[in-house]
């Protein structure tokens, strides 16, 4: 008998695999996002902590009750509740941190500092087309970020006046960084 919307509860019921197999094809996105937002720090554990959710759907299919909701939804509550489990279970763990893994920190850290550099240089080519003052408020408000309150205090002009610098310095820098083809 082939699964479909109307029959793979009761396939599952029945232990027939087809049940199983239509959940996973029909819902296994949903389910995987589902611990994936939870189990993010743990990429190895997904595919396991899925397999436990559909191991346990198989096994408790007659706690659910579609007066209740919808089995897309027990089943979502199924996912969430496998993934907060992990989350207790190997979040607790000391943390066992191979070679390997060393080594590409150590080159993560040199190319975030790569990619600092090479937006710090675009931001001071941006920044250089604005006039001095107004490059002092776009340094005050993004980079150092002040509020504008504390902008307008220090460099004693009206709030009013830092709201519109901004907002004519964004239209300078986006022309600027359209002719040049930033």
């Amino acid at each position: 008998m082939k699964a479909n919307e109307d029959n793979f509860i009761s396939l599952i019921k029945k232990r027939r695999e087809e049940g199983i197999r239509y959940v996973m094809e029909r819902y296994g996105g949903l389910l995987a996002s589902i611990v994936g937002k939870r189990l993010y720090c743990m990429p190895d554990r997904i595919d396991e902590c899925m397999n436990d959710i559909f191991f346990g759907i198989w096994n408790n299919i007659g706690s659910y009750d579609p007066e209740r909701s919808s089995f897309k939804s027990w089943a979502a509550g199924v996912a969430r509740f496998h993934a907060i489990d992990y989350l207790r279970k190997y979040g607790k763990q000391p943390d066992q941190t191979a070679l390997e893994e060393v080594e590409l920190a150590e080159e993560d850290e040199n190319l975030r500092q790569l990619v600092e550099q090479e937006l710090s240089e675009e931001t001071k080519a941006l920044l250089a087309c604005l006039k001095p003052k107004d490059r002092e408020v776009f340094t005050r408000l993004f980079l150092q970020e002040q509020d504008v309150e504390t902008v307008s205090a220090q460099m004693g002009i009206p709030r009013e006046a830092v709201y519109n610098k901004v907002s004519r310095g964004k239209r300078k820098m986006r022309r600027f960084a359209e002719s040049s083809g930033r």
